[in-house]
């Protein structure tokens, strides 16, 4: 062999070893697609007997490096769940794994005691009746016990319709007024669905509630207002001719050792509905999760309703946690679903047990399938905004799918004077009842409402993103009357405004001038000021709202001088016009959206898997 070629053949034979290996990676779930951390996940090379043992982490996520080609076998493991194995076969590309665990037979049984009607009713979601018990094994496992009665239901889910609001002319209208918004169900409901491989109806897609999903680092205020404004200008990148104008709204930090002492009611459907393992025993796991935060000045009340009502936990110390997780456990589920029964009893547990001053809250989980008693969602809505008045908020907890009821949940939380999450996974349940808990628990100002007027002189047109059932008439902004939005502590809103400058050209619908009243000359000495935002707000126990507003300029940078935050936000924006199919989401692809997410994920996994998303949506919409 010629020397030379030796010498490069010793030099490279390192680099070409290192590039003989790969690399696998992979999510650990249930059956309801909830990602399971602390799973055990085992890699073994077939032919080399090379092992690598790892755990899945708090986003059921595991993976391995410099893994030797070839046949490897993966296993993953959990105490109250089947072992889960494959083989795979390992080449130069990375292996992409998704681990489904089963629950282990041996924790589980299930007896059918009454045979499936013939028939279906399209109107009920709740057919058969179901027991289900659900109790933390050793191990941290999970031993089910379920007792069937018919089929499954269909298919029944129910959004309301959307219509994105329009372009407005200045001239003719120059406010736009609503409430604000801190509701997330939507985006968590559009996860689930991308998760299993489906586009998520155009109706389930609310753009607000999907901006936000996310944390921004916006600063608190300085002042003595509980909310500060903070404003930024930039081109919108699907149509680089308009400019975007974000609103977001910050809420001031409490350091939660000072909160107040808590009266809560968990109202929990136990109706055949929730029999499924996303339902009822998703439920337990993540009321479990609220248990060891609570303090001894704190009480908790449990009311479930199936056909009838009961009290399962009469009012207990938060000191008495071996209790309340019994009665957590003690959950059956069975029989059709009187909500409105179940609604009464929780807000006359909660009145009855008021503590003045302090946080009085009903927190509801359910699919809401309402079919026994107050059935209409009208009727319903009525009871929450008349329940409302006591001075106890609402926190709604949507959970299953199939006959899920987001229509009827997210009218509920708006007229509780609450908030709205949907909960897919043990992980979201954590991120919404733990993380996120301590600032629904403490409202630093109420009845929240925004009012923008634009300057004719600087702006032709305009656009809100969203917030189509938070629009309020612009003479309810002044009423205090009026219902607003709730702002918990640290709570961040954010609301975006597609403008059309006076100089770019306009073909939206203009109606055709008034013939009793003339057009207002435009006031020029406000020349550079897009536009006006004035917000009102009320403290927690006040009755008048107090006012606070800031003038924004066009700041005239590029979208891609515009902070990170900006960036990212108006990224989902896009993403949620896409999925609906907006007819004003411009040049938007998924793939621009995904390059312009994915430049600011930072350390933020939510933000992480909002790109992963974005690509699982690129393969459905092609």
């Amino acid at each position: 062999m010629n020397k030379r070629l030796l010498i490069v053949l010793l030099l490279l034979s390192p680099l070409m070893l290192a590039a003989q290996t790969s690399l696998i990676r992979g999510t650990v779930l249930d059956t309801t697609k909830a990602l399971i951390p602390g799973a055990t996940v085992e890699m073994e090379n077939l032919a080399t007997g090379q092992k690598q043992t790892t755990l899945s982490d708090d986003r059921g996520s595991f993976s391995f490096t410099n893994v030797s080609l070839g046949k490897v076998r993966v296993t993953v493991t959990l105490t109250g769940f089947q072992k889960w194995t494959q083989v795979v076969q390992v080449g130069m590309q990375p292996v992409e794994l998704s681990a489904t665990l089963q629950i282990s037979s041996a924790a589980t049984t299930v007896e059918v005691t009454a045979s499936a009607p013939s028939t279906v009713s399209q109107s009920s979601a709740s057919v058969g009746q179901v027991v289900i018990s659900t109790r933390s094994g050793t191990g941290g496992g999970e031993q089910n016990r379920a007792r069937v009665r018919g089929p499954r239901p269909m298919n029944t889910e129910s959004y309301d319709y959307i219509a994105d609001n329009p372009f407005i002319a200045v001239k003719q209208q120059p406010r736009s007024t609503f409430a604000v918004d801190v509701d997330t169900a939507s985006y968590a409901n559009m996860r689930r669905f991308l998760n299993e491989g489906m586009l998520p109806p155009k109706d389930a897609v609310r753009i607000e509630e999907m901006v936000n999903y996310f944390k921004y680092a916006y600063p608190p205020p300085d002042g003595p207002a509980p909310v500060a404004i903070h404003t930024e200008v930039a081109p919108a990148f699907w149509n680089p001719t308009h400019r975007l104008v974000r609103i977001s709204i910050r809420a001031r930090d409490i350091d939660i050792s000072a909160r107040k002492s808590a009266n809560l009611v968990f109202l929990i459907d136990v109706s055949g509905s929730m029999m499924e393992e996303a339902k009822l025993p998703l439920v337990q796991r993540s009321l479990h999760l609220m248990v060891d935060p609570l303090r001894e000045d704190d009480k908790v009340t449990m009311v479930v309703y199936a056909g009838n009502t009961g009290l399962v936990l009469p009012p207990t110390s938060g000191s008495e946690k071996a209790a309340i997780h019994n009665a957590i456990d003690r959950l059956k589920a069975g029989g059709s679903t009187n909500g409105g029964a179940g609604i009464e009893l929780a807000y006359r547990m909660a009145t009855e047990n008021f503590i003045r001053g302090g946080i009085n809250r009903v927190i509801l989980a359910t699919d809401g399938d309402f079919n026994v008693g107050v059935t209409s969602p009208g009727d319903l809505v009525r009871l929450i905004q008349q329940k409302a008045e006591s001075g106890v908020s609402l926190t709604v907890l949507g959970f299953g799918f199939g006959n899920y009821k987001d229509s009827t949940l997210e009218k509920l939380a708006d007229k509780g004077h609450g908030n709205y999450a949907y909960i897919d996974s043990i992980h979201e349940a954590k991120r919404v009842l733990v993380e996120q808990m301590s600032g629904t628990l403490m409202t630093v100002a109420k009845d929240v409402k925004l009012q923008i007027e634009f300057n004719p002189v600087e702006v032709q047109a305009f656009r809100l993103i969203g917030y189509e059932n938070r629009l309020l008439r612009d003479e309810e902004f002044d009423d205090d009357r009026k219902q607003g939005g709730d702002m918990g502590a640290g709570h961040n809103v954010t609301a975006f405004f597609e403008i059309v400058p006076k100089d770019v050209a306009f073909d939206g619908h203009v109606s055709t001038p008034l013939k009793y009243q003339k057009e207002n000359k435009p006031n020029t000495t406000h020349k550079g000021e897009l536009l006006t935002v004035s917000l009102r707000y009320k403290l927690p126990e006040g009755s008048n709202s107090r006012l606070i507003a800031a003038p924004v300029p066009d700041s005239k940078v590029s979208f891609e001088a515009a902070s990170p935050d900006f960036q990212f936000a108006a990224a989902v924006a896009a993403f949620g016009m896409v999925l609906r199919d907006s007819p004003h989401k411009g040049s938007a692809t998924v793939g621009m959206i995904i390059d312009v997410a994915s430049r600011h994920t930072g350390q933020d996994p939510s933000r992480s898997e909002f790109v992963d998303l974005g690509r699982k949506a690129v393969l459905l919409l092609n």
